[in-house]
C-alpha cells in the first residue's frame, strides 16, 4: 500500500509540473500506469504526443482539439437530404457519380461503413462495457445527425457478406440485412460505446482516406476509447470520443505502415517487422529459431495478427492496457512490439520444441493461459531488449 501512494505521488508531481517531464513519465509508466484519478488516461494522451508538455497550454488546447472534432464529425457524416430545395445542384441526386454530389458520397462511404458498423459490434465481446449506453451520445453533439447504425439498419442499404482488405474491399454479397443479430437494447436516444466506436473509426477512415479503414482498427481504437470513457474525472470523460479520435490518429501515424499493402515487403511494412522479430530471436535463441524453422512456423503464421493488433487479442483487455502503458512509453513502438513477441516466444520454449507443426501453430495463435503473465514477460521483454537492442 505505501508503495502504491509512493507510485501516486510520483505521477502526480509529474503531471502536475509546469512542463512535463518526458523522461520521468517514460520511467514511471514502464511499470504500468495506475487507474486511479484518471492518471492513466492523462498518461496514454501524454505519451502518445496528444497532450503538449506545457500543462498550462491543455486547457486551451482541448478547447481547439474538441471543437475541431465537432466539425470533422458534421462533415465526414453527410446527410444526402440536406438542402433539398432549388439551390441543389442538378447532378446531386441519388443515380449521381458526381464526385461533389452528396449522395454520391453518401453511398460511396456506406461501403467502408459496413465493415467498420461489423467489427465495432463485435468488440470485446467478453466485456459488457462496449454494449452498454454511453453517457455523451452524439445528441451531445448534434442532435439532428444521424446515427450511423440506423444509417446501417435500414433495409434500403445492402449488408452483410463485406471482406476488407488493406486495398479494398472483396467478396461483397449483396442482401438486405436480417435482424438475427441480438444487438444490445437500448432507449430511444441512447447509444452504446461500441456505436461511439463506430463514430471515431468512420471519421478516421473520411478524414485519413489514403489509408481509410482495415479490419482491425477498432482492436487498437477499443482500449484507448475504454480507458478515456472510464476517467472518473467527468470533465475528461465526457470528451472520451473527441480525445479518443485524436489519440488514435497519433498511434495509427507510428503504426499505418503495417495495415498498407504496398508496404508490406518494404523496410518499414509489416514483413520487415516480421523478418526483424524472428532475426531478433535468433540471436536471443539459436535452437529454438532453428527449430521453428525446421517445422516451417512461419511468422505469418501468428506474428501478423501479433504485431497489426498490437496483441490487442492475444491477452485478456486489462493485461493489454498494462502492455500498452509499457508500449507507449517508446517512440519506438514497433520495437518494443519485437521484443515483447520474441519473449513471448521464449517463454513458450519448451513446448515449441517439443511440439510439431500443428501444436505450435495452435499454441501461437492462442497462446496459453500458463505463459500470459504479462508482468513476468514484460521483464523478459526488458532482458532482450537490454541484451540484444535492435
Amino acid at each position: 500500500m505505501e508503495r502504491l501512494r509512493s507510485r501516486l505521488a510520483g505521477f502526480k508531481e509529474v503531471l502536475s509540473a509546469s512542463v512535463i517531464d518526458l523522461k520521468k513519465l517514460r520511467k514511471l509508466c514502464l511499470q504500468g500506469c495506475p487507474d486511479e484519478e484518471g492518471i492513466r488516461a492523462t498518461c496514454w494522451k501524454v505519451l502518445l504526443g496528444y497532450l503538449p508538455l506545457n500543462t498550462k497550454e491543455w486547457e486551451g488546447f482541448l478547447k481547439g482539439q474538441r471543437e475541431l472534432y465537432v466539425q470533422l464529425m458534421s462533415e465526414a457524416i453527410v446527410d444526402p437530404h440536406a438542402g433539398e430545395d432549388d439551390s441543389r445542384p442538378p447532378d446531386d441526386h441519388p443515380l449521381s457519380l458526381s464526385p461533389t454530389s452528396n449522395w454520391h458520397r453518401y453511398f460511396k462511404d456506406n461501403s467502408v461503413l459496413l465493415q467498420i458498423d461489423s467489427d465495432s459490434r463485435r468488440l470485446y465481446p467478453d466485456i459488457s462495457f462496449f454494449q452498454l449506453p454511453t453517457n455523451y451520445p452524439r445528441a451531445a453533439y448534434n442532435a439532428s445527425m444521424e446515427a450511423l447504425k440506423e444509417r446501417v439498419d435500414k433495409s434500403a442499404l445492402p449488408s452483410q457478406k463485406v471482406s476488407m482488405s488493406k486495398d479494398g474491399m472483396k467478396n461483397l454479397s449483396l442482401h438486405p440485412r436480417t435482424e438475427s443479430e441480438p444487438y444490445s437494447s437500448l432507449k430511444q436516444g441512447e447509444e452504446a460505446h461500441w456505436e461511439v466506436v463506430e463514430r471515431i473509426l468512420f471519421i478516421h477512415a473520411k478524414v485519413y482516406s489514403g489509408i481509410s479503414y482495415v479490419q482491425g482498427m477498432n482492436e487498437i481504437l477499443g482500449p484507448i476509447y475504454y480507458v478515456f470513457a472510464q476517467n472518473p474525472n467527468k470533465s475528461w470523460r465526457e470528451h472520451a470520443e473527441a480525445d479518443a479520435f485524436f489519440c488514435f490518429a497519433k498511434l495509427m501515424a507510428e503504426i499505418g505502415d503495417n495495415y498498407t499493402r504496398k508496404l508490406d515487403f518494404s523496410k518499414v511494412g509489416i514483413g520487415a517487422a516480421m523478418d526483424k522479430m524472428m532475426h531478433l530471436l535468433e540471436r536471443k535463441d539459436k535452437k529454438l529459431h532453428k527449430n521453428l524453422v525446421q517445422k516451417g512456423v512461419e511468422p505469418t503464421y501468428f506474428s501478423f495478427r501479433w504485431l497489426t493488433l498490437l496483441l490487442s487479442q492475444e491477452f485478456l483487455l486489462p493485461d493489454v492496457i498494462h502492455l500498452w502503458d509499457w508500449l507507449f512509453t517508446s517512440s519506438q513502438k514497433m520495437d518494443y512490439l519485437i521484443y515483447f513477441s520474441c519473449a513471448m516466444l521464449v517463454c513458450a520454449r519448451s513446448e515449441l520444441i517439443e511440439g510439431d507443426f500443428s501444436e505450435c501453430i495452435k499454441l501461437l495463435q492462442n497462446y496459453p493461459v500458463a505463459h500470459a503473465d504479462i508482468s513476468k514477460l514484460l521483464g523478459v521483454a526488458e532482458d532482450i531488449k537490454k541484451i540484444y537492442p535492435l
